[in-house]
């Protein structure tokens, strides 16, 4: 996931492409304008709203972003795009960027191993006083005993785990703000879905330029 994924607008269509200089956009150093539309093979000019832009991508250095919900896969953001069959997991990650995270051998704090996935930031930078709670009560959470390793398999038959744990810490922060509990249903309906749809058409156009060198869109998909 190392292209950066540019959109211009030609013949009535949104076409995908890499970049030529597999860096961000900009007007004077990219050479669209002796390039021809792969769908017309007219030779690509363009208005002020039809120029290229950069896609940006939806995966993230998690161990950058404080006091986020990490979602990742064991095999890396390519397999987060919804066809594929795999088990993703979840994190939260403190104000210095370390991943608290439940798993088999019980909670770990990971200093590496986020760095693509995908962030949702839960506490905005102008609260100051959540993001100072947040690393001290994340501590005392991830010590509790529900968290021990050897409630891992009994977690996992009610399809909790690390989703679970991160949740249930979720919740707890907002209970300390005054705010209700979120069910996993609506947390995941609220934040996780419209986010991973987003990751989901990202994935889909990026596998088809690196298939067919490009990607048209007759319908707008909101990227």
């Amino acid at each position: 996931m190392d292209k950066t994924v540019i959109k211009y607008r030609h013949c009535g269509r949104d076409i995908y492409s890499f970049s030529r200089q597999n860096a961000t956009y900009s007007c004077k150093n990219y050479d669209l304008e002796r390039s021809h539309c792969p769908f017309c093979h007219q030779i690509l000019t363009f208005g002020l709203l039809d120029a290229p832009v950069t896609l940006p991508c939806p995966f993230i250095n998690g161990h950058k972003v404080a006091c986020a919900f990490l979602i990742g896969s064991v095999h890396g953001p390519s397999y987060l795009g919804e066809w594929h069959d795999t088990e993703i997991h979840v994190g939260l990650s403190s104000s210095e960027g370390l991943v608290y995270n439940y798993t088999l051998s019980g909670i770990r704090k990971d200093d590496h191993g986020w760095e693509q996935c995908v962030c949702l930031q839960l506490v905005p930078p102008w609260r100051h006083d959540l993001r100072e709670s947040w690393d001290r009560v994340l501590e005392e959470f991830s010590a509790l005993p529900e968290w021990v390793s050897e409630r891992f398999h009994e977690e996992r038959e009610f399809g909790s785990c690390c989703y679970g744990f991160a949740l249930t810490f979720i919740n707890h922060m907002r209970s300390l703000d005054g705010k209700m509990s979120l069910s996993r249903d609506e947390f995941t309906g609220q934040h996780v879905l419209p986010t991973m749809k987003t990751v989901s058409i990202y994935m889909k156009i990026y596998h088809a330029i690196s298939q067919h060198g490009f990607h048209v869109a007759e319908k707008c998909n909101n990227m």
